[in-house]
């Protein structure tokens, strides 16, 4: 029926980075609409209190483990106990990134690519893409040995679609080789996985597996007047997202009301790529 196409009801969603800003509005739409949150993050603690909160809320059943998604073994094994546990999976939700914020010293800038350090280049990639491959690898494989098929959706950014434009970080009175800049790994990671969203496709499409790629723009969350001003003149609409914009469009991607949608890059930036 029509009015029951975005329900999630007897889905089961796995949802990594969930206790972060985007990752609660994911599990609180997911929850919302019927679905059962599966929360993955570092702390176990933060996952139990979140899941606590939905379960009475939401009278879901969901619930939260602590698991570094870099860590291909403890992710297979989860997998597996989700299986025995509930009897499927429904829908992956790659939602976890590092904020690639790296601290300057007083005497260089390591935001810089000229100074960017290799072993936070190596930890924001591992997070960020191969955590996202070995999620599909192991929770996408179960999906496709669900009868009725589901949804990968890859959170990508609208920095996956355009470049930084690091004119938005300089300040008045530091030279240009000081000035703070979107990290490179930020762009990397988001372009990679549109491209893995590409793959994953057409690789389980047989199976009714559909994977899509959400690209979301910045979310107002405090930042000074200074850099909101400069930021706003960039979007059409004239403003940043607030972070419960883009429940709409998840729970679209994972339900029935996307049942034909397949290997799509979705903007969700007020027409910021449009530009």
């Amino acid at each position: 029926m029509l009015e029951e196409l975005f329900r999630l009801d007897n889905k089961i969603i796995v949802i990594t980075g969930a206790t972060g800003l985007l990752g609660r509005k994911h599990a609180e739409a997911v929850a919302c609409y019927g679905g059962t949150p599966i929360l993955l993050d570092l702390s176990q603690q933060a996952v139990d209190d979140f899941a606590n909160e939905l379960n009475a809320k939401y009278k879901v059943d969901s619930v939260g483990f602590s698991i570094d998604i870099t860590d291909e073994k403890r992710i297979k094994n989860n997998a597996e106990k989700l299986i025995e546990r509930f009897g499927k999976i429904d829908g992956l939700v790659n939602n976890a990134a590092n904020n690639p914020k790296v601290e300057d010293s007083k005497k260089v800038n390591f935001s810089r690519l000229e100074n960017f350090p290799l072993d936070i280049w190596c930890d924001d990639i591992a997070v960020g893409l191969t955590g996202s491959f070995l999620c599909a690898k192991h929770y996408g494989f179960a999906i496709s040995q669900n009868p009725n098929g589901g949804s990968i959706v890859n959170i990508s950014s609208d920095l996956g679609l355009i470049a930084p434009d690091q004119r938005l970080y300089t300040k008045d009175g530091i030279d240009n080789d000081k000035q703070n800049v979107k990290p490179v790994t930020y762009s990397v990671v988001k372009t990679g996985l549109i491209g893995l969203t590409r793959y994953l496709a057409t690789y389980w499409a047989d199976k009714n597996v559909r994977c899509n790629a959400m690209c979301p723009g910045g979310v107002e969350n405090g930042q000074p007047e200074s850099f909101l001003e400069k930021v706003n003149k960039r979007i059409p609409m004239g403003r940043m997202a607030s972070a419960s914009e883009y429940q709409g469009t998840l729970l679209w991607m994972l339900s029935d009301a996307s049942s034909y949608l397949n290997g799509a890059i979705v903007p969700v930036e007020g027409g910021r790529t449009a530009w």
